[in-house]
């Protein structure tokens, strides 16, 4: 079983930057396949950048590119989100998850979430 706990989230001002961590236990992370997803009140829940176990890197949503960066640490099984350039659209609660397929469809293993809040 494989535990996902966020961090980094809180309130900003439009324009700063965060870095979400999420730490990983219970399964060799470099095993793992890593998203960061972020739902707001109202929406579906939309998954913003995936790091795979070979490093390989996606951002499905145009909204982030250029601005928000994933990266993987295996030697503190941690995963992050640089987030740069932060707009109140951005508002949402972050959560990590992770598979150990090399690009799921669906991820097996959920954190509980970090709220990030970005006023104008």
């Amino acid at each position: 079983q494989v535990q996902l706990v966020e961090s980094g989230g809180g309130s900003v001002q439009a324009g700063d930057s965060l870095r979400l961590s999420c730490a990983a236990s219970g399964l060799t992370f470099s095993w793992l396949s890593l998203g960061w997803f972020r739902q707001a009140p109202g929406k579906d829940r939309e998954l913003l950048a995936a790091i795979s176990w070979r490093d390989e890197v996606t951002y499905p949503v145009d909204s982030v590119q250029g601005r928000f960066t994933i990266s993987r640490d295996n030697a503190e099984n941690t995963v992050y989100l640089q987030m740069n350039s932060l707009k109140p659209e951005d508002t949402a609660t972050y959560y990590c998850a992770a598979d150990v397929k090399r690009n799921p469809e669906r991820y097996a293993y959920w954190g509980l979430g970090t709220q990030v809040t970005v006023s104008s």
